[in-house]
């Protein structure tokens, strides 16, 4: 699942505007995971959707497994928008810290693998929250300047307090 590549940059360090360009698409894809995580913690729709092309796939099957949820695979920006921040708005407050990312970058398409601790906190009561540890496995596309994601699979590491109290 991780993207092991040996290094961080795969253009050679003397060419310059090669260097430049990736660094930058890297900085580019991380930030579609960090809108991604942001969007939902500020409740933001825009910001949210716009870590997403139009056509996206979002499956938290995997993670949800774990605990015996059974949610549907979402497909599309809209689904997705609204399904998340719809069980979430005046009910649920996150949190979304993203570590460990690791990029690989094919022409204008890029793999992303990192860890996500998710802390959600039912609002009217913060001692009913569940606190997820999740390997994130993403597939994106540039987008003009920017990177978006396609494809979105989240596992689940371990998870302590109640998830079924946050997401039914």
């Amino acid at each position: 699942m991780f993207v092991i590549d040996e290094f961080a940059v795969s253009v050679p360090s003397a060419d310059t505007t090669a260097v430049v360009r990736e660094l930058r698409d890297r900085a580019e894809i991380l930030d579609a995971l960090y809108r991604f995580g942001l969007g939902q913690d500020l409740k933001n729709r825009e910001l949210f959707a716009s870590a997403f092309t139009a056509d996206a796939e979002l499956d938290f099957r995997p993670a949800a497994a774990k605990w015996g949820g059974r949610p549907p695979l979402m497909v599309g920006r809209d689904t997705i928008v609204t399904t998340i921040l719809t069980m979430f708005a005046d009910r649920v407050d996150t949190t979304h810290q993203v570590t460990n990312p690791r990029v690989a970058v094919d022409g204008d398409t890029a793999r992303l693998t990192a860890l996500v601790e998710a802390q959600h906190l039912l609002t009217a009561d913060h001692g009913a929250f569940a606190l997820l540890k999740n390997p994130y496995d993403v597939e994106l596309v540039r987008d003009g300047e920017r990177w978006v994601i396609h494809r979105m699979r989240i596992d689940n590491a371990w998870y302590t307090g109640d998830p079924t109290a946050v997401f039914g």
